[in-house]
């Protein structure tokens, strides 16, 4: 009796960094656009701005994922950094700059390794289609994909992507990854055939689809908007049931939710 004792809580140490991680994420719907940036004039998509969303309790935290020329997959809202292609450059050419703060620009590998150091705030990883061809957004879909899984991120990590081609890859490539799409034009039915976790739609498109949120939920979709920076955005949509607000005002939409 005291081996099977003994091994079972062995068996439950071993467990306990994922399980954990899982069931300990915040559930406020607060998703830091590009991280918590904007209050305190941190870089967008900076490390720094990543652990001010952590900071704060958000439940998640967006940032955007590029492709360089020599396969490097790196942390980058715009096609360009300081002024540098991004998909024309290669990463060695890229480090010439840095972010306002220091920073250099982040590996998805390292963006990975800050998110992962704390189990409260979900890591909101975007493929960025890549404008070069489809079969380069795809090829960012599979090699994401595979980079989480490679640093056993899985748990912490949730895709969007206004690619729908490249969401359909990260759904063949991991058929249990968390893939929602951003374009706006795909009906909550479609996504749902797809193999789509759910919708992340500008706040704009659900105003004239209201009843997509509901018809999403009814399908077990997750609903997502952005980007909410409007105080009677963010109620509308709290009003409407949305699983999820994307924001630049995490700060703001916190207060919203908690003063409820």
């Amino acid at each position: 009796m005291k081996l099977y004792l003994a091994l079972f809580l062995l068996a439950m140490l071993v467990q306990t960094p994922f399980s954990y991680a899982q069931k300990s994420f915040h559930q406020n719907k607060v998703i830091a656009h590009r991280g918590a940036w904007k209050a305190k004039g941190h870089p967008q998509n900076s490390l720094a701005s990543l652990n001010e969303a952590v900071s704060l309790g958000c439940e998640g935290s967006e940032f955007d994922v590029w492709m360089t020329a020599d396969g490097i997959l790196v942390v980058n809202h715009d096609a360009d950094f300081m002024g540098m292609p991004i998909e024309t450059s290669t990463y060695d050419q890229l480090l010439k700059n840095s972010h306002e703060n220091g920073e250099k620009l982040a590996t998805v590998e390292e963006y990975l390794a800050e998110g992962k150091k704390q189990k409260g705030t979900k890591l909101i990883f975007e493929i960025k289609p890549s404008k070069i061809s489809v079969e380069r957004s795809e090829e960012v879909a599979i090699k994401s994909v595979k980079a989480v899984k490679k640093m056993k991120a899985s748990k912490w990590v949730d895709y969007i992507t206004f690619s729908y081609e490249g969401g359909l890859k990260a759904i063949e490539t991991d058929p249990k990854a968390n893939v929602a799409y951003l374009s706006g034009d795909k009906t909550p039915k479609e996504l749902k055939e797809a193999g789509f976790f759910g919708f992340d739609y500008n706040i704009g498109v659900l105003k004239k689809n209201p009843h997509w949120i509901k018809e999403a939920q009814d399908l077990g979709l997750t609903v997502n908007s952005w980007t909410v920076n409007k105080e009677e955005d963010m109620k509308w949509l709290l009003e409407q049931g949305a699983d999820f607000i994307t924001t630049d005002e995490p700060e703001l939409l916190l207060e919203l939710i908690q003063s409820k």
